[in-house]
């Protein structure tokens, strides 16, 4: 009995309080049964008892349970064929139901008829279920009973609504609503609904709640529209209702309007909800949408669902390492007693909603998608994607797209990814595994912003989830740095420094991961495996490092084994490895680190270890030079961006300063004597000393021992008592010596200065006449000496441009001309020395091979030859480089040019035939610091020169000169090229690896981006100085020439200087503009500070102006400038320099309308010209600022007829080497430009032209109609053009985009047509019949083609073809569309030349055919206007056929 009654508990659903009274009434033997039978049976005459007894029902006093003594349904077929029958029916139903009013007087009786029966006859017996239901349920079983027992109970119920639920915890009033469930039938719903909604209404909340529930129990399907109608009625006056009213309206089957009500009622509430609600709410929001309203249901609820407003007050102040320690919380059923446990009840709500609900899944992924403004987007939103990601595999690659452009447009930014992860950790900490394969995915993807967001997934994973997902971080981290991928590497190399920074303790744990990257050092870069050695070092020597012996010996292992290798490539890993591992143990307690924290400063057997440490690097390294310089270099760099100890730094700082003396300096009376192939010299002395006092770099004698007395061997020794040295050595070793001399005198170089001004032991430099003479091995030995000299003077600046006295800032500038005439020098060397390979000057690379040698320059020069101008700027020696296109400056000159000024050009060029450009020598040379363009800040320097006595003998003024000028912001351009310009937007050449593009910048990549970024910032009102002195010039020089910038009197070498300056600091103004870093919320601070320097320059800004305000003071600013720009190529970089800008506006209206003017001066500007060049730069740069300007300006049509019909013309009646009055630049050699800019941007607009639709305003129609004729009228413009321009690049153009505007003018302006046909007929027959003209063009360039068997022309030709078939069609369909079918009638064209010819090979008479077809298209056309349209389409599609036949239409 018991198990029987438990199984019938589940299948019947009965309330449990009913269950629990039946197994405590059960009895516990049959006979105990039987013994109380005759105790306590109801006895009396009532028909009532009398009918139940005979039907089977054995009512029970107190608190025993009524006996069943037959099956449940023999009972109730007995007692209906009893009433049924009975002589006074339907009296009797009456008599019956009054004698159980009678008997349910009593409770006890009344709570005996509500509980379960007790069967008397054996369970086998029973062929029912084994459930008993009560004697009240069993009634209602009896429709004739069914209404007036309903009646009874609803009487009834009222009496026990207020009391407390008795001490056996039976509440009556649910008792008798269970009565009422899954009844197999209801005679009257209707009635029954209406009952129970009046019991609702006067019931307490308690039973409310309840008696709502249940109600999808007890009606039928019918009643439902009614109950909803109801509830929705009721939810409105009672908002505590909502939970159980909204469950049941989920639950019932009801009209989508009235649950889009109730749907929208809840959403208007949203915001007043209790968290305990929400779920419910979500649960029915999600339930209700269908597929047409999901996008709008989605996207209105994540507007107004603020889950941080419910979700903080829960655990925003609960401590966070109780939370982890906490683990997995589970649910406790008590949700609204629990706040953690409703959040998660409604995120998995939303989980069960997106996982099986595709609808609502894509839906929330486009109302994300479709956010309007950044502000806009919420944490929630973050977290949905994450959750979507995580459970629909089938949308990954749709939500990473979604992902990726929300990261490009700046609306993920970092701040608010941690929101996400603090606000929704408990549900994000779940889905750990997915976080980590998104971001895995963002890794994978060449945007770096979109990289930097991948990183942070794996940051906040880390720092936020539990031990085994931290486990699971470092071990992806470790799968991308062993990937190969340097992107990835690089990434997952950051994320780790960072971490151990954010979390040591937890990095420790799982160093054993870390530590096997080691296996993979051969594949990475330098750079790499400092940031991999900075991480284990900190891992291994950090406070408490007893637990990481294991990481410190294999450290040790790895360092000696690399060291101790004769290969360069691994023996530059220990170097870095060895001087990384020495940095980390040798931090200075003293200040506070990150990295070492809790560390004092070093003890006795630290100072022993890293001593030994830095002595063992340095006795591996001393027999090779490169590996001497690297380890210099190396430690030079750790000295710069770390604080050692003050013991280790004063051991480093006495040994490095006894070991230069002794290897590279010697006294100035010491003139070295030997067999040397050149006379010795003491050159470049900046002060006059005495013959015994003063002190020289001892250059070439260590140069001619390494070069001549070993035949070109890599080293040798002076003497054989004396340790080896190679000058290749002197700048590394000094920068080594000066940065330690530095932190030892925080700054103060005065114990070294005289390196500054001392000479250096060389030879006569200039070659003169003896150039020609000198042997191979000879010139090579200047070349290198050269070399040698120019990197000690780039160390010396770097060392002291940072001292602010006159008198060494002076020698600063000394030395820095003195680098611009050294280049101009070697310049002339490299000329006459092919396959030279010059010293190492950066010594951090893999392997030497991937250095350009300057052989490839000097076959350059030896190809070019007499290159004219394009070598002219180069006179002075001083270096070009640039990696983009528009770096050469010849291509900014047009056709025109002036005798006396060609005649400068050509007494110049033969003066330098014989010198190369040093753009290809980077990795030669060494690298300057960011320190060194302080010097821009320079004006006039006064310099004393001292006599003997140290009194003033005399005052010199210095200036930093053009020449100079331009040699620092040539390096300065190339640096923030280097570090601002993102990658894929740089021009890396094929085959070229991406490492060669970082040659010579290894000091620079050891700062971020955003700190060159900083100091450019800096320098910008210095260079704005510049800027204004050399607008200035040019302003002067155009007056002295009455208006023409290269007038006969002017200094060419002066003038190319000057305007190679101009150009490079619009070029870095550019560069700085267009970082993508200013973008991120960090970087706006300087984004507004560069725009109150630019406006400063204007006027005295006001204090907190906006940064609105301020742009545009500054676009107006730079927008000056345009008077005084002297080159083509420069106008270009201001254009785009005012567009970057442009695109910070958020009103651009104005200033876009400012571009497109100055655009268009541009190319109404005469430029300076020279020799004319065949190369493709300056068609680039003209083909870049004219579509600069037609995509700036107001019409482009206009601008594009107005080029097309007025200029070009021009252009046709002049003579040959003539160009356009209106637009200079217009030539016959760039109108193929021209040409090819009009016809993209015509089809690209044309393109953008929507055709609206029949229900647009006839307004709107004409306004469509009147832009599709000018643009077929451009079109028509254009195409004939080719008939005096006929160049095979012109026709390509035009077969190109004459076959892609035609494409256009089907999508988009054939639907216009449609409906616009039988309102504007004459409109639009006069745009078809302009329109076929320009195909019927095309379609004898086509013939053209193929008559000249151009395969380049011919390629486009099929796809022409069937575009012009698709046109014939379309124009019949829209003619049937209007119901003037007969309108349509089709004709044959003659396959024809440009030029209108027949075409010979075609046949005669079908020729004459088609001529006669064509006339009469032609004279149809002026009669019939609806038959010309069609006839005119129809010619528009003909196209020839091989066979020489004309082709009829075809479908």
């Amino acid at each position: 009995m018991i198990s029987q009654r438990q199984l019938s508990k589940s299948e019947n659903k009965e309330s449990p309080t009913e269950d629990a009274s039946n197994a405590r009434k059960q009895p516990l033997s049959r006979k105990t049964k039987k013994s109380r039978v005759q105790n306590e049976v109801e006895e009396n005459d009532s028909v009532f008892l009398k009918l139940l007894k005979t039907s089977g029902v054995i009512l029970k006093t107190k608190e025993s349970q009524n006996q069943l003594a037959v099956d449940q349904i023999v009972f109730q077929k007995k007692l209906f064929q009893i009433l049924r029958k009975h002589p006074s029916y339907p009296k009797i139903i009456d008599e019956f139901i009054s004698g159980l009013e009678s008997y349910i007087e009593d409770q006890d009786n009344f709570r005996n008829c509500l509980l379960s029966c007790e069967r008397l006859q054996d369970e086998e017996a029973s062929m029912g279920t084994s459930y008993s239901k009560s004697l009240i349920k069993l009634l209602l079983g009896i429709d004739i009973l069914q209404p007036a027992i309903i009646k009874t109970l609803f009487e009834k119920l009222p009496e026990f609504l207020f009391e407390t639920v008795n001490s056996d915890g039976i509440s009556v009033p649910r008792l008798i609503i269970s009565q009422l469930k899954w009844l197999d039938r209801i005679v009257d719903g209707r009635d029954l609904t209406t009952k129970i909604m009046q019991l609702i209404s006067i019931a307490p909340e308690n039973l409310q709640h309840d008696f709502i529930t249940s109600l999808p129990e007890i009606l039928g399907d019918s009643q439902h529209a009614d109950v909803g109608k109801e509830l929705s009625d009721l939810l409105k006056e009672n908002t505590s209702l909502t939970v159980p009213i909204l469950d049941v309206l989920s639950s019932l089957r009801l009209d989508p309007k009235l649950l889009s009500k109730v749907r929208q009622l809840m959403m208007d509430k949203l915001s007043s909800v209790k968290l305990d609600d929400l779920p419910v709410i979500i649960k029915f929001i999600l339930h209700s949408v269908t597929a047409t309203d999901a996008l709008e249901v989605i996207s209105e609820l994540r507007e107004k669902l603020d889950l941080q407003h419910f979700i903080l007050p829960v655990w925003l102040h609960a401590s966070q390492s109780k939370l982890k320690n906490k683990g997995r919380i589970s649910f406790s059923g008590n949700q609204e007693n629990s706040g953690q446990d409703c959040v998660f009840l409604l995120f998995d709500v939303i989980k069960s909603a997106v996982r099986y609900e595709k609808t609502i899944s894509e839906a929330w992924v486009k109302a994300i998608e479709h956010i309007p403004s950044v502000s806009e987007h919420k944490t929630f939103d973050l977290a949905m994607l994450i959750i979507i990601y995580s459970t629909n595999a089938q949308t990954k690659k749709y939500i990473e797209r979604v992902l990726r452009n929300k990261i490009r447009s700046g609306c993920f930014e970092e701040e608010l990814l941690q929101s996400a992860f603090y606000i929704h950790y408990f549900v994000l900490k779940d889905l750990c595994p997915s976080i980590l394969s998104l971001a895995q995915d963002l890794l994978h993807s060449p945007d770096q912003s979109i990289i930097l967001f991948g990183s942070l997934l794996y940051k906040y994973a880390f720092k936020f989830f539990d031990t085994y997902c931290q486990q699971e971080v470092i071990g992806a981290l470790v799968t991308h740095v062993c990937s190969g991928n340097e992107a990835e590497v690089d990434t997952a190399l950051d994320v780790l420094l960072e971490l151990v920074v954010l979390n040591l303790s937890a990095m420790r744990l799982n160093a054993v991961f870390v530590k096997g990257i080691l296996d993979y050092l051969d594949k990475m870069s330098p750079q790499q495996i400092r940031k991999l050695f900075c991480i284990l070092s900190t891992l291994a020597f950090s406070k408490q490092h007893e637990g990481s012996s294991h990481i410190q010996d294999d450290m040790h292992l790895v360092v000696r084994k690399q060291l101790s290798s004769t290969i360069f490539k691994y023996k530059l890993i220990g170097i870095i490895g060895a001087v990384t591992m020495a940095g980390i143990m040798a931090a200075d307690g003293s200040r506070s680190s990150s990295l070492t924290q809790g560390k004092t400063d070093l003890s006795n057997e630290q100072y022993t270890q890293v001593t030994s440490l830095l002595q063992l690097v340095h006795s591996c390294t001393e027999q090779s030079p490169q590996a001497s310089a690297l380890y210099y270099d190396e430690f030079a760099n750790l000295l710069q961006k770390r604080k050692l100890a003050p013991k280790v730094l004063e051991w480093v700082g006495q040994t490095i300063l006894n070991d230069f003396q002794d290897s590279f300096v010697v006294d100035l009376c010491a003139v070295p004597n030997g067999d040397y192939p050149f006379p010795v010299k003491a050159l470049y002395e900046l002060e006059e000393y005495s013959s015994c006092d003063g002190i020289a770099v001892n250059l070439l004698p260590l140069l001619f021992s390494q070069d001549f007395a070993k035949d070109g061997s890599r080293m040798t020794s002076q003497d054989s008592d004396h340790k080896l040295v190679s000058p290749l050595c002197l700048p590394p070793y000094f920068r080594l010596l000066r940065l330690c001399v530095a932190r030892q005198h925080n700054g103060n170089l005065e114990e070294i200065d005289g390196l500054l001004d001392c000479p250096i032991f060389l030879t006569d430099l200039e070659p003169g006449e003896r150039l020609e003479s000198m042997s191979v091995k000879e010139r090579s030995f200047m070349c290198s000496l050269i070399y040698l000299t120019l990197n000690w003077f780039r160390e010396v600046v770097n060392a002291f441009c940072g001292q602010t006295s006159p008198e060494m800032m002076g020698k600063v500038l000394t030395r820095l001309k003195h680098i611009v005439e050294l280049q101009r020098i070697l310049e002339k060397y490299l000329a006459v020395t092919p396959d030279y390979v010059p010293p190492l000057a950066s010594f951090d690379l893999e392997t030497v091979d991937v250095i350009p040698h300057t052989s490839t320059v000097s076959a350059k020069i030896r190809k070019q030859g007499m290159t004219g101008r394009g070598k002219k700027r180069k006179r002075d020696g001083n270096k070009t480089s640039s990696h983009d296109t528009l770096s050469k400056e010849d291509g900014t000159e047009c056709d025109s040019t002036l005798p006396d000024r060609g005649q400068l050009e050509q007494e110049f060029k033969g003066q330098e035939e014989k010198t190369v450009a040093l753009r290809n020598c980077q990795a030669f040379f060494r690298e300057l610091d960011m320190e060194v363009f302080s010097v821009l800040r320079c004006g006039l320097v006064t310099k004393v020169i001292l006599d003997s006595e140290m009194h003033t003998e005399a005052t010199e003024i210095v200036q930093l000169q053009p020449p100079e000028l331009l040699f620092l912001l040539e390096d300065l351009s190339q640096k923030v090229e280097n570090m601002l310009t993102p990658p894929i937007s740089r021009r890396i050449p094929f085959l070229k690896s991406k490492g060669s593009q970082n040659i010579g910048f290894s000091h620079l990549h050891q700062r971020s981006a955003h700190e060159i970024a900083r100091c450019i910032v800096q320098l910008l009102d210095p260079m704005c100085n510049h800027l204004e002195n050399i607008h200035n010039y040019f302003q002067c020089l155009t007056a002295e020439n009455h208006g023409i910038v290269d007038g006969p009197g002017m200094q060419v070498q002066e003038y190319h200087l000057m305007s190679s300056c101009y150009q490079r600091i619009l070029q870095i103004f550019h560069g700085l503009f267009a970082w993508s870093g200013f973008f991120q919320p960090e970087n706006q601070n300087l984004l507004h500070l560069a725009f109150e320097i630019l406006t400063n320059r204007l006027n005295q800004r006001e204090p907190d102006q906006a940064l609105e305000e301020l742009l545009t003071q500054s676009f107006h600013y730079l927008q000056n400038f345009h008077h005084s720009i002297p080159t083509f190529q420069s106008a270009l970089y201001l254009l785009r320099l005012l567009m970057v800008i442009l695109e910070k506006s958020t009103a651009s209206a104005q200033k876009k309308e400012k571009i497109a003017c100055l655009a268009r001066q541009f190319l109404c500007r005469v430029w300076p010209s020279g020799e004319r060049e065949k190369s493709s730069t300056p068609n680039d740069q003209l083909q870049a600022l004219l579509g600069i300007y037609l995509e700036h300006t107001d019409s482009v049509l206009k601008a594009i007829e107005e080029i097309a019909g007025v200029c070009v013309p021009e252009l046709i009646n002049s003579s040959k080497n003539a160009s356009s009055s209106t637009f200079p630049t217009l030539t016959r050699h760039t109108f193929v430009v021209f040409f090819r800019v009009l016809m993209a941007e015509l089809e690209k607009t044309a393109r953008g032209l929507q055709a609206g639709t029949a229900a647009d305003s006839q307004k709107i129609h004409e306004e469509k109609l009147l832009y599709w004729n000018m643009a077929v009228r451009d079109f028509s413009i254009l195409i004939n053009l080719i008939k005096v321009f006929d160049s095979r690049p012109v026709l390509h153009v035009c077969l190109k985009y004459g076959r892609l505007f035609v494409e256009a003018f089907l999508k988009q302006c054939m639907p216009l047509l449609d409906f616009s046909f039988r309102k504007h007929r004459e409109d639009v027959l006069s745009l078809l019949e302009t329109f076929q003209l320009n195909t019927r063009l095309l379609q004898h360039l086509c013939g053209h083609s193929k008559i000249h068997q151009d395969m380049k022309l011919t390629e486009h030709v099929p796809l022409l073809k069937k575009t012009l078939e698709l046109l014939v069609c379309r124009v019949k369909a829209m003619l049937i569309l209007n119901n003037c079918r007969e309108a349509f009638w089709l004709g044959n064209l003659k396959n024809r030349d440009l030029q209108g010819e027949e075409i010979i090979s075609q046949n005669s008479q079908a020729s004459t055919a088609d001529e006669n077809e064509d006339d009469t298209s032609s004279l149809v056309s002026k009669s019939k206007a609806m038959e010309v349209d069609e006839e005119d389409e129809a010619s528009d599609g003909e196209k020839e056929q091989d066979s020489d036949e004309s082709d009829d239409e075809t479908d």
